[in-house]
């Protein structure tokens, strides 16, 4: 199973991703997207697969901080622009395992998705 999660280094949840991806003995590639970036097309997949608010953290210090203007009628395109200038910006972590995607960490449904049998 080729397995890629995305976020960045430095972030208590993609700790507890990878905790648990280690302690499940599942092999992954890491793509710290703070360093890396990421391209507006691989933001349109995500988007598509699961809604452009999901994968938008509007939790986060970096989306609260920016004006009211840039946070206010926000739709897929104007969401893609911002998350690919701050990368902070996007859900973390997001999981990509052959073809399926999850935003967020939940151990349930890693446990689902990578559920022997």
């Amino acid at each position: 199973m080729s397995v890629t999660i995305h976020g960045i280094k430095n972030c208590d949840t993609m700790k507890k991703a990878r905790d648990w991806l280690d302690a499940h003995g599942v092999a992954y590639a890491f793509h710290d997207y703070k360093v890396s970036g990421v391209t507006p097309q691989k933001l349109a997949e995500w988007c598509a697969a699961l809604g452009w608010e999901a994968v938008l953290n509007r939790a986060g210090t970096t989306f609260r901080k920016l004006p009211d203007a840039d946070r206010e009628g926000l739709d897929q395109g104007r969401a893609i622009a911002l998350m690919v200038a701050q990368p902070s910006m996007i859900k973390r972590p997001m999981l990509e395992a052959d073809g399926r995607l999850l935003a967020g960490f939940s151990a349930d449904k890693y446990a689902a998705l990578f559920q022997k049998g």
